[in-house]
């Protein structure tokens, strides 16, 4: 999980910044993004994709990685979803996350600086930059970027339940589990559901 921090150290960025996100699938809620810089390598809890450890696992993880990083979180809500797609969306969530680090770190320090995405998008960076798929199963600072986004946007849905108690979204966050469709089909979509999202409901 460390070989992309390593070889980037080796060509002088000692500042790697691991970005990921989290709710491009759900039909509800907002996409949330994180973008970290560990500060050490060493961990208490198990780093890895975050949809790879149970949800009591990301939550230890969340905590620390908070306390070993220099991070920000950016979220997109559902209506500009609607308005620009999933993965404009995405990706804005993801350069918002990126720009609120940047501006935690020394203007002098910039030159350092790597960031490592996961996935296959372009951006528009003033700094060197590199796509991985499936990099949150590859870099511990995407891995760690992972978690932070997934119990960030956990924790919105879980507010949003207390809102629309009806729909579940304490249970499956906005993702389309057959439970949710049939509650989707009976009582339709609420205020946070991605309009362009409900074609499922077609089928």
């Amino acid at each position: 999980m460390l070989r992309y921090e390593r070889k980037l150290k080796k060509q002088g960025f000692d500042l790697i910044i691991g970005v990921d996100e989290a709710g491009r699938g759900p039909l509800a809620g907002p996409v949330v993004a994180a973008a970290v810089l560990l500060k050490s390598f060493q961990f208490d809890n198990r780093i890895d994709d975050s949809k790879k450890l149970s949800a009591s696992r990301r939550r230890r993880a969340f905590f620390e990685i908070k306390n070993k990083s220099l991070y920000a979180i950016a979220a997109v809500d559902h209506q500009r979803i609607d308005r620009i797609n999933i993965l404009q969306a995405t990706k804005l969530a993801m350069q918002k996350a990126i720009s609120g680090l940047l501006k935690k770190i020394k203007p002098e320090e910039l030159g350092r600086i790597f960031v490592i995405i996961d996935g296959n998008m372009r951006f528009e960076l003033d700094i060197p930059y590199q796509s991985i798929i499936g990099g949150d199963g590859k870099s511990l600072s995407i891995a760690a970027s992972s978690i932070l986004a997934k119990v960030n946007r956990d924790s919105l849905m879980e507010k949003f339940h207390k809102v629309y108690p009806e729909y579940g979204f304490n249970q499956h966050k906005g993702y389309p589990t057959l439970k949710h469709r049939m509650i989707l089909r009976k009582i339709g979509p609420s205020a946070i559901h991605r309009k362009s999202f409900l074609r499922c409901l077609e089928t």
